[in-house]
């Protein structure tokens, strides 16, 4: 058997860590539950992951599910093989970032201080003399979390560079930092461009619902996932992002500011306010608002028994893309448009027209009616389309890839500007 079956799952979610080798390091915080998750989910985006466990984390769980979770051995003592050395020291086959999560409170105390007397300490010293980037998630009960000795340690080890994540304040504890706080946190540390970060980015995503009754509600099947993966690829490029958001079946990350919206008059307020509020470079509308309303939604549920039909009048909604140039000229407009079925002339030809009706800079234009495409899939295919008509294809790929190739495409327009 030439690889593990663990490492089977590498890059099914995404690219942002191909190639990163990133060491784990556990500690003993009945947190320690959650290492297999956030291991797999940094493999799952692309990283090699290495595990280290201190002596407390190993009577927490067993060093046989992270050797599981990871696909590769774990180090839980340090021997003649200096496993330390071997991961962070100075040499071309060092590790990428270190990972330390949970930490303890003694744990952080002992990196402040240098102390070296487990094998995750060991490591995080050696890895700060070899200039690693290091992350830490703290994990405790509050009141261990506001002790002023450790709030001093903690600020003295920012000063070193080493980043932390959390935690969250919830029950009278500091609980650890959610699994995807952390990858965005790991994705903004290791990607290799940060051209985004002089830029405030602001997306719509997601559907937005029109009443018909208080429990009745035309919508469409869009679920969120292209407009949250666009942010989340800003976000990892150093934007500063805003997510007006319909009700998407997608987590938006945890880093992005999140307007929640339900209806298509809420988020075209929205977008207005933010527009009219705050100097955005960027706006990429992938949002799918309904496009008609009810003249006159019910104020009650209508009684199904005693109607055999029902008449609605609809009025179509206004289209916020179109009034986004009006609002602000400057921000750079991103328009998106779904066609269903048609030939990839009429597709690209459509999503032309689209640019031009709302004074757009790009159109992203996808079919989805084609299978793996558009609503509820984790995968997209699209045309990138500018004013001057030149197309650039994405083939199918996952939607993160997707949000890199039109972020890729704004960068290097804005350059052009």
């Amino acid at each position: 058997m030439s690889s593990h079956p663990s490492k089977d799952i590498v890059g099914t979610e995404g690219k942002e860590l191909i190639d990163k080798r990133i060491v784990l390091c556990v500690t003993g915080s009945v947190a320690a539950v959650k290492c297999s998750e956030i291991a797999r989910t940094l493999m799952r985006h692309g990283a090699t992951v290495f595990a280290v466990m201190s002596p407390m984390a190993q009577k927490l769980i067993h060093p046989y599910l992270l050797e599981w979770a990871t696909g590769n051995p774990v180090v839980t003592e340090l021997t003649g093989k200096v496993e330390h050395v071997a991961l962070v020291g100075e040499h071309p086959q060092k590790a990428d970032l270190v990972l330390v999560a949970p930490a303890t409170a003694n744990t952080i105390s002992k990196m402040a201080y240098g102390i070296d007397d487990t094998p995750v300490t060991s490591l995080v010293s050696t890895a700060i003399g070899s200039k690693i980037r290091t992350v830490v998630v703290p994990a405790m009960h509050q009141s261990m979390y506001n002790h002023p000795i450790l709030t001093e340690n903690i600020r003295k080890l920012k000063n070193l560079g080493i980043e932390f994540v959390g935690p969250r304040i919830e029950e009278e504890k500091a609980k650890i930092a959610e699994t995807d706080e952390i990858l965005d946190t790991v994705i903004r540390i290791l990607s290799p461009e940060q051209d985004f970060s002089e830029l405030k980015v602001l997306v719509t995503a997601g559907p937005t619902i029109e009443h018909i009754d208080p429990v009745r509600v035309i919508t469409n099947r869009s679920s969120g996932k292209m407009g949250v993966a666009i942010v989340e690829e800003a976000l990892a490029r150093g934007a500063a992002a805003t997510l007006v958001y319909g009700l998407g079946k997608a987590d938006p990350p945890s880093s992005a500011r999140v307007i929640s919206v339900e209806t298509t008059e809420q988020m075209r307020k929205s977008v207005t306010a933010e527009l009219k509020s705050n100097d955005y470079d960027v706006a990429i509308a992938v949002a799918a608002p309904a496009d008609w309303t009810v003249e006159e939604p019910h104020s009650f549920k209508i009684p199904t028994r005693k109607f055999d039909s029902l008449e609605l009048s609809l009025r179509a909604t206004p289209k916020i893309v179109d009034q986004i140039k009006k609002v602000s000229p400057d921000t750079y407009l991103v328009a998106f448009r779904a066609g269903y079925k048609v030939p990839k002339d009429k597709l690209i030809e459509d999503a032309y027209e689209k640019l031009v009706e709302a004074n757009a800079d790009l159109v992203v234009a996808n079919d989805v009616g084609k299978e793996g495409v558009g609503f509820e899939t984790d995968t997209n295919e699209v045309f990138i389309i500018d004013k001057s008509r030149k197309v650039v294809h994405v083939p199918l790929s996952l939607k993160s890839e997707i949000a890199k190739e039109v972020l890729n495409v704004i960068c290097k327009k804005l350059k052009q500007k």
